[in-house]
């Protein structure tokens, strides 16, 4: 059986401290040969200049990929051209194409609407110049009206030109197979563009819950009930964590999961730890 590639997710921190000690993370990180670091942009182009900032750094420090995340939301075509020469004169080959969240008070959803119309528009600026991901939901997008219509969604931006997509994390295997199996009965081969399988470290009980809440994923009932009753005992809850999310992912790989990409929260150690446990590295 053949090891899934594996990739990690950074978000650009608000301070210069935070900068150095997330180029340091990415020097750890680094060492596990991962296929490439994707990096989070804000509602709106909230973070873009600390996204731009960390893309340039890491491109600079290393030849590990690294996917800038792109939003489109509120944004016209203009803006998000200007940013796809920008981000070539970095050599930079790979997308993560999103709609986004429109900021606070905007009116207007721009240009470019939704993410279909920025894998649309990518193609028609750049051609295949980037590889392009985009998100996709196994428990379905919290704002779509149905799952079908999720699905829809999802198949319309692969034949739009996307390659492949990143799921939102999910603690439930069969979640993932269900929309792979969806995914193949509408025709995508999601071994030419694969289903990722994003995959969050359970580090902190309180914080996990909260942003499971806000995003629709769903923890299961075991998982919570057990988090809940560790109270603020760090140590049981990364134990505990580091179990559900290990047996989760040798389930994807027995499955033949073709790619995993961390939500590493700018860590090192719980994702270096699973990497390592799941024999991923070279």
């Amino acid at each position: 059986m053949s090891k899934p590639a594996f990739s990690f997710e950074f978000f650009p921190a608000k301070t210069e401290q935070g900068h150095e000690k997330l180029l340091s993370t990415y020097d750890e990180l680094n060492k596990l040969s991962p296929a490439y670091f994707s990096v989070t942009y804000g509602a709106g182009g909230s973070t873009r200049s600390r996204t731009l900032d960390i893309v340039q750094a890491l491109s600079a420090r290393g030849t590990t990929e690294i996917a800038p995340h792109m939003s489109c939301i509120g944004d016209d075509k203009s803006e998000i051209a200007e940013l796809l020469e920008y981000y070539k004169t970095l050599g930079i080959r790979r997308l993560v194409a999103l709609r986004g969240d429109l900021p606070s008070g905007q009116v207007g959803m721009g240009e470019l609407p939704f993410a279909v119309d920025l894998v649309k528009y990518i193609r028609e600026h750049s051609g295949d110049h980037f590889h392009i991901e985009v998100a996709s939901y196994p428990e379905m997008h919290p704002q779509a009206r149905s799952f079908e219509f999720d699905i829809d969604n999802l198949v319309n931006k692969y034949q739009a030109g996307a390659n492949a997509s990143i799921t939102q994390f999910f603690y439930n295997a069969d979640s993932y197979l269900y929309l792979r199996d969806k995914l193949e009965k509408r025709g995508i081969d999601t071994v030419a563009q694969p289903l990722v399988a994003g995959i969050m470290p359970i580090t902190n009980s309180s914080n996990l819950l909260r942003f499971a809440d806000s995003c629709g994923a769903d923890i299961p009932r075991y998982v919570r009930k057990q988090l809940t009753d560790f109270g603020d005992d760090r140590k049981a809850i990364r134990e505990f964590g580091f179990d559900v999310v290990c047996r989760l992912c040798e389930r994807l790989i027995a499955e033949g999961v073709p790619a995993m990409h961390f939500y590493s929260m700018n860590k090192v150690e719980p994702n270096k730890r699973l990497v390592e446990a799941l024999g991923l590295t070279a």
